[in-house]
């Protein structure tokens, strides 16, 4: 999403809130969001009041979508179900310029269209989008009450030879790890449970590809409960690795022969690969259309 500065001079006072309204022809609540989100100034100097009259010259910053050409592999006038490469984040983050998901989401279906949910930037896989704020509620809805199922396929380190459940408690940050986004195994966490079933040993590699089912949606859930039992992803660059080449990565500065050596692909080999639901009173079951198989092929060689 490329993050753009709009300039334009306000002659007579008016609330700040009008000012958006008038100008990008949006509603109070969105005008309301631009200024809580410190994206207004006035004159060069930040506006943080959402009723100050203004005068002068008002700068906001607002976001244009720059679409990569990605469409949907399922959509009703509702919704839309997106294929996302790995590498590519679903949302921006801060205002960094960067290409995402939402450049190509809301070029299609216009500024009130949003992902319902998010899986990491390296996770390949289905994302299901609402086409406007409603559905976009609707189908956030059914995931905080617990009303979708997902299926991922890893790539995990070693042999796995039966299937396991996994119930351990899962807490984002600790007081003992410098990496505040990653998820501890702790009796203190949320309840989480990931069911892993084994697909197939690839001897070549000394690795197993599995299907992952989480029944809770924790953040990193099933990286953190495949690494709590010593089974990491293949490529994982937040579990299974010193935190000292972490940080390194979450700083961009890992290079990529020392990521390959240290956890033996450049990408995590993670796949978000079905999805079910009911919505509206239709049964919807999507599959990946992405040939995950040989995309990890192509990562480890």
């Amino acid at each position: 999403m490329a993050f753009v500065t709009k300039k334009f001079l306000q002659v007579a006072p008016k609330k700040v809130f009008k000012i958006l309204m008038d100008e990008f022809g949006i509603s109070i609540h969105e005008a309301q969001r631009i200024v809580d989100r410190k994206r207004v100034f006035l004159d060069g100097i930040q506006v943080s009041d959402k009723a100050a009259f203004l005068c002068g010259e008002i700068s906001v910053v607002v976001f244009e979508p720059e679409p990569s050409g990605l469409l949907p592999i399922f959509e009703t006038p509702d919704f839309a179900i997106f294929d996302k490469p790995s590498g590519l984040l679903v949302h921006p983050r801060k205002r960094e310029s960067v290409q995402t998901l939402n450049d190509d989401i809301k070029a299609l279906f216009g500024v009130h269209a949003n992902a319902a949910h998010r899986i990491d930037k390296e996770t390949s896989g289905l994302v299901l989008v609402g086409k406007d704020k409603a559905n976009e509620i609707a189908l956030k809805a059914l995931f905080e009450e617990k009303k979708v199922s997902k299926e991922y396929f890893a790539l995990v380190r070693g042999c796995f030879e039966d299937s396991m459940l996994i119930d351990a408690r899962l807490i984002v940050g600790h007081p003992t790890c410098s990496i505040k986004i990653k998820v501890h195994v702790d009796e203190n966490g949320k309840e989480s449970l990931t069911k892993i079933e084994p697909i197939s040993y690839w001897e070549k590699y000394g690795a197993t590809l599995v299907k992952a089912i989480p029944f809770t949606g924790r953040q990193h859930q099933i990286r953190a409960h495949l690494f709590h039992v010593k089974h990491p992803i293949v490529g994982d660059p937040i579990y299974g690795i010193d935190e000292k080449f972490t940080d390194l990565y979450l700083d961009k500065l890992l290079d990529d022969p020392t990521r390959k050596k240290l956890t033996h692909s450049l990408r995590l080999l993670l796949h978000a690969y079905r999805i079910t639901f009911v919505y509206r009173g239709i049964s919807y079951d999507i599959v990946s259309k992405m040939d995950f198989e040989s995309e990890f092929l192509q990562a480890l060689e």
